[in-house]
């Protein structure tokens, strides 16, 4: 079981670099976690190096804004690595008449590429950043249109590959559960951000460029999510601190309070093995 902490600053000696996740970890869609921000910030000043490591499908300077709209502070991170940034480079490289799934505000992920929105009769691939409202659709709302795309063979690159994340207090479907439904009808699916190797290597290349050389055993990874946070850094050899009052809190927490067996049943049931775990950053 993974050790109880009650302050990052017990195990903060231990690390050089930490490679937090955002949403979930330090804000919920609506408002930023202070103790969370408090905790980076006071990391920081410790001499630690902090990059945020999310599967927005946004490159970060839209995260940027994004997040200081939410509350959380510049001097909580030195860098910012998303899940847009790095699916650019897939994009690129594949062809260029794009069927795109998301809302308005995602298209910024496409600006410069060169490429060309057409309808999904006329596509030559899909790129999937998202709803377009994830207030009210679910991923089977799209089965339909991607069936006939899947039996056309086009490829379907995912900008964020969580399923869920919070929203206040409800959770909200992500760009990966329209990439599961893909998958499932028999699709082929690229995927850079968590917990995909290529997110990982460009948030230490940025972490090793404030900071010099970096020892991998000296770096922790910090999320709540299961499938995309925890898997990706234990596949990647770091090790992980767990929010447990994120996504997964249904499956062990009851007014709040944690069941530790619970806790210990449902990590062993995902295979999951981090290092530590505390309900929320702080």
């Amino acid at each position: 079981m993974a050790v109880r902490i009650n302050s990052f600053r017990d195990i903060a000696n231990r690390y050089d670099v930490i490679l937090c996740d955002v949403w979930g970890v330090l804000h919920n869609g609506v408002a930023a976690f202070r103790e969370a921000c408090v905790a980076l910030t006071e990391a920081r000043a410790r001499g630690l190096t902090v990059v945020l490591i999310t599967n927005s499908p946004r490159p970060h300077p839209g995260v940027i804004v994004q997040i200081r709209g939410l509350g959380v502070p510049d001097s909580a991170y030195d860098r910012i690595v998303t899940s847009g940034d790095v699916t650019r480079a897939l994009i690129s490289a594949g062809p260029k008449k794009i069927y795109f799934i998301g809302a308005e505000r995602d298209l910024p992920l496409l600006d410069g590429l060169g490429v060309e929105l057409v309808s999904s009769e006329d596509a030559e691939i899909i790129v999937c950043a998202g709803f377009f409202d994830d207030e009210t659709e679910t991923a089977e709302d799209y089965r339909a249109t991607l069936s006939g795309m899947a039996k056309r063979k086009l490829p379907f690159i995912c900008a964020n590959p969580d399923l869920v994340v919070e929203r206040g207090h409800r959770l909200i479907p992500c760009a990966g559960a329209i990439a599961k439904v893909y998958a499932e009808l028999g699709g082929e699916t690229r995927i850079s951000g968590k917990p995909y190797v290529p997110i990982y290597r460009a948030s230490l290349s940025e972490a090793k460029a404030v900071r010099g050389g970096i020892d991998l055993s000296r770096v922790v990874a910090v999320g709540d999510g299961m499938p995309t946070d925890v898997k990706g850094a234990q596949d990647f050899g770091l090790d992980v601190l767990y929010i447990s009052a994120g996504i997964h809190a249904l499956e062990y927490m009851h007014a709040e309070k944690t069941d530790e067996t619970k806790l210990a049943a449902f990590l062993k049931n995902e295979g999951a093995t981090p290092k530590w775990w505390m309900p929320r950053l702080a």
